[in-house]
């Protein structure tokens, strides 16, 4: 362009072409793959990092738990030794008295099984039922006189957690029946499986319990205030306990394992993302 003579620098600058505008790089853009990847990464970063800690952090936990935990007591004296010399009845006797004592005939009652156990110093037959429904204890028939009991169940429960504890004759008072438990709660979790228990508690300022198994003979579950402080920490935060409904509880758990799951892939995928 011919720019007339006598014009000022003024309107020489206004009449000079502007240079064309430098374009931004491919990277940069903000409708670029990479961009939206980026940001699709940040986002999912800060809404699911929390979760990801709390995971960590309560996985972390739990293995540190097995390192300062003391391990349960060493059991004390076994099971005493059947006096078989004392046994009169038969099993079918046995099975008939218990029936008796339901109101029902022998054929009636189904029985998925028959023990013959030592329990305060008797022999007593201890007649499964196989009812469906919720568990039920059994029946115990003493071997000696047919005489049939509701209690000794919870007698010979209370001897089992006894021995574990290591419980003296003259400290029995320590030792208290918290609860029979047909159904899992917040403490015995269905991780523990065994059903029915007993729940014992012992008065030795730690909050000694004990969850005990008639059927397998065992306790199922040994805890006190400290470990169940632990669990819990570990249970809210790494299994969301604290959302009572089990399928809510579920998906929130896939949903949020999702999440960080896709900001993992984001991150794979900007790492191999050619910049340029």
């Amino acid at each position: 362009m011919e720019v007339l003579k006598g014009a000022s620098s003024a309107d020489q600058a206004a009449h000079r072409p502007s240079a064309p505008e430098t374009p931004l790089p491919e990277g940069r853009q903000g409708g670029s793959f990479s961009h939206r990847v980026r940001l699709a990464h940040r986002w999912l970063g800060l809404i699911f990092g929390l979760s990801l800690l709390l995971s960590a952090t309560s996985g972390v936990l739990h293995v540190v738990m097995t390192w300062t935990q003391s391990p349960p007591p060493r059991q004390g004296a076994g099971s005493p030794s059947l006096d078989v010399a004392r046994v009169v009845l038969s099993p079918a006797e046995a099975v008939r008295a218990a029936a008796a004592h339901k109101g029902m005939q022998e054929k009636d009652i189904p029985v998925r099984g028959i023990n013959l156990r030592m329990v305060g110093g008797k022999p007593w037959y201890v007649v499964l039922p196989a009812m469906p429904g919720a568990p039920q204890p059994p029946s115990y028939v003493n071997a000696t006189d047919g005489t049939v009991s509701t209690t000794e169940d919870a007698a010979f429960a209370r001897e089992i957690a006894a021995r574990f504890l290591n419980v003296a004759p003259a400290d029995d008072a320590k030792l208290k029946l918290g609860g029979f438990l047909t159904a899992f709660d917040s403490e015995y979790i269905v991780i523990f499986r065994i059903l029915p228990v007993y729940k014992f508690t012992l008065d030795d300022g730690r909050g000694t319990r004990v969850y005990v198994s008639t059927a397998t003979e065992s306790v199922a579950r040994h805890t006190d205030n400290a470990r169940q402080l632990e669990a819990n920490i570990f249970s809210y935060a790494h299994k969301l306990a604290f959302i009572p409904h089990k399928g809510w509880r579920d998906g929130i758990l896939v949903a949020l394992t999702g999440g960080m799951a896709l900001a993992t892939l984001a991150g794979f995928a900007l790492f191999f993302v050619k910049r340029r």
